[in-house]
Parts: C-alpha cells; sequence; structure tokens
C-alpha cells in the first residue's frame, strides 16, 4: 500500500493541477538520470529529474495475471543525457527506473507510484520509445532447475566453478582489421585453440566502444589468423588497435565440459536423459534385441514373446 503524504492527498482531493511524473533510471554501471515531463527541472529523492528531453508515458492497465500491459515511455535523445550510442551499445539493458508523481509546485510532496525495469527499447530518428515491465513481470519467468540434457549453468558460475580468471581461459589482444560490422582478425590469441572462444564475451577496454561487452558467435583461424565474429554490430565503429579482453565460451555438453574444462563433476545437466529421437523411434527389423522385427522380442512375432 501505498504512503500519500496527507498534503498531497489534500490537493490530489482537490483536483489541483500542479503534479507531474517522473522518471529515475539507475543502470547497471552506477549511472543514474532523471526526466520529468515538466517545463522545469525537478529534484525527487536527490536526483535531478531533467526537463525539455521530451519524456512521456503512456497509460498502463493491469490485469488480474499480474501483467502490466501496454506500459511505455517515450522522448528525445540529446548527446549529453540520452544517446543514441549508450542505448545501441546496451547500457540502459536492465536498467531498474522508478515512476514518481511529484507536486512540482512543493516536490517534497510526491509518491512512488511504480517500479520495474526497462524492456525493449525501438529507436527512430532522435526519439526512442520503451517497454515498461513491471516487477510482475519476474513472476512470469523461468525459474528453478529444468531437467534437460544440456547444462544448466553459465560458464564460471557459482554451480560452474570453472575459474575464467584463469590465463587458460581468459586473453587478450588487439584488433588487428575489422571485416565489415561484427567480424575482425586479432593478434594476442595466437596461443588458444580455435573454437575456444565461441559463445564466449568479449570486452572492450580501450576504443570507441571501451566499457562495453558483446558476446562471441565464432572464434576461428582462418590460414593462421585469428578471427572472432561478434553477434551484433557494436554502437561504434570498430578500429585497428582496439583492445579487449575475451573468455571462453561453452555449448553447455557433457563432453565439452568433461574433455575441455575437466570439470564433469560440477555439470548440471542430465546427458543420459532420453531425447527426441529416443520418443520418436521405433523398432528395426534384424536389430539385436527385436527378435526378428516383433515389438518386445521372444521369436513368435507376438507382443512380450511367448510363443
Amino acid at each position: 500500500m501505498r504512503a500519500i503524504p496527507s498534503a498531497l492527498q489534500a490537493r490530489l482531493d482537490s483536483g489541483a493541477t500542479t503534479l507531474a511524473q517522473c522518471w529515475i533510471v539507475r543502470r547497471r554501471d552506477g549511472a543514474v538520470l532523471g526526466f520529468t515531463d515538466h517545463d522545469r527541472d525537478l529534484i525527487v529523492d536527490g536526483v535531478v529529474c531533467r526537463a525539455g528531453t521530451g519524456f512521456a508515458a503512456s497509460e498502463a492497465s493491469q490485469r488480474f495475471d499480474l501483467s502490466v500491459d501496454g506500459a511505455e515511455i517515450s522522448g528525445a535523445l540529446s548527446d549529453d543525457l540520452l544517446s543514441e550510442a549508450d542505448l545501441a551499445a546496451g547500457r540502459y539493458d536492465a536498467a531498474t527506473i522508478e515512476t514518481w508523481l511529484v507536486d512540482w509546485s512543493d516536490p517534497m510532496l510526491r509518491v512512488l507510484i511504480a517500479r520495474g525495469a526497462l524492456g525493449e527499447v525501438r529507436r527512430e530518428g532522435q526519439a526512442f520509445t520503451a517497454e515498461l515491465r513491471g516487477l510482475a513481470d519476474l513472476l512470469s519467468q523461468e525459474s528453478g532447475r529444468l531437467y534437460t540434457a544440456s547444462c544448466g549453468a553459465d560458464l564460471g558460475d557459482g554451480r560452474c566453478r570453472v575459474d575464467l580468471a584463469s590465463a587458460a581461459w581468459r586473453g587478450a589482444g588487439s584488433v588487428a582489421a575489422a571485416f565489415g560490422t561484427s567480424t575482425v582478425a586479432v593478434s594476442g590469441l595466437e596461443g588458444y585453440a580455435a573454437g575456444l572462444f565461441s559463445a564466449g564475451r568479449l570486452s572492450w577496454i580501450s576504443g570507441a566502444n571501451a566499457g562495453c561487452a558483446i558476446e562471441i558467435k565464432q572464434h576461428r583461424i582462418v590460414a593462421g589468423e585469428v578471427r572472432l565474429s561478434l553477434w551484433q554490430a557494436m554502437a561504434e565503429p570498430i578500429a585497428a588497435g582496439d583492445g579487449f579482453v575475451v573468455t571462453a565460451g561453452c555449448d553447455k555438453q557433457f563432453s565439452t565440459c568433461r574433455d575441455c574444462f575437466g570439470n564433469a563433476v560440477n555439470f548440471r545437466g542430465f546427458p543420459q536423459i532420453p531425447g527426441n529421437d529416443f520418443v520418436v523411434s521405433y523398432p528395426v527389423p534384424g536389430t539385436p534385441g527385436h527378435g526378428g522385427g516383433s515389438i518386445g522380442g521372444g521369436g513368435g512375432g507376438v507382443v512380450g514373446g511367448g510363443g
């Protein structure tokens, strides 16, 4: 239940028009930004909420299943506050957002009306629209452990326990040449076997994309040259000399866990579980154990055998 200051409640009851909405965005890298639909800056909870950003919100309706339907915010991109490059680089992915109702004549009179996370962001020219996902969205996410043949852990996490800080699974290098927007030839990784960094993570430590990270699609060696293909283009152009750090990837198969990482004891899957091939399989005449084609064997052509 929301605690509404009595003075604010009185103004709400009177139909006062001195109300504005403010949004406080907290990114995972620690950056905090504030926005408001008022015509001047407001300070809310110690955060300056900037005006003139074109921020506005749509109406949000709530269903009985607690899912929020159709809640969005929109605004304009600006280089000094909210840039297209930051959005494209993923710096706002999973950022938390607070929505406040504020009396702009006395910003101390305010109430928190929603808290959630940013979802899908769409950009068009100098404008953007972001989906707002409420806390109820967590209830629709998969949780717990699933029975699957592949591993349910992420390489290097507390369940996997592979030490990604080890030089065996971690490398540093720089870009030697860029091919298009998502494939690069690199130096510094010549001592690693091809494929080790496929499905791994590349973090830029210098260049225009410094501070950003991306998943590696493929790590291969072509005519003695190490090449990395990324899953998507970076927000900024990649240039020769850009430095990076990479960590190994895993396809989550038991054979990889055992043979590559020597970590079979921590494998978090069930490699013996029957798969779809087993479910749809059928007896093949003449194969051992099928009694010349009868189901269940027995030699008499009857289910269960026995003549």
